[in-house]
């Protein structure tokens, strides 16, 4: 199995995001592009010691950049939306 610290690249944090982690108890995460959603439940469940219910993932693809001459595309990144069990909570990503 992969390292779960290479699998779970961050946490995304958006207004949206926020939302669901506080009405549906829905966590989102920036993942490796390769990671399957088996991969992710298990490095969850191993990172943060939560169970995992479902799982939704998304594939979001980089945006054109130019500098100058210069074109590129930034990056592309999958996201994971984390539906977890009732009454599991990640500490880490709740407020003071």
């Amino acid at each position: 199995m992969i390292d779960p610290y290479k699998i779970i690249k961050g946490p995304v944090v958006t207004e949206k995001s926020t939302f669901e982690r506080m009405q549906a108890n829905k966590y989102c995460f920036y993942v490796h592009p390769d990671a399957c959603k088996k991969e992710i439940k298990q490095a969850v469940e191993e990172i943060f010691e939560v169970s995992v219910e479902k799982i939704n993932t998304q594939k979001v693809k980089g945006k054109p950049k130019r500098l100058g001459r210069f074109e590129g595309r930034t990056s592309l990144k999958k996201k994971a939306m984390v539906t977890l069990k009732e009454g599991d909570r990640i500490a880490l990503m709740e407020g003071p």
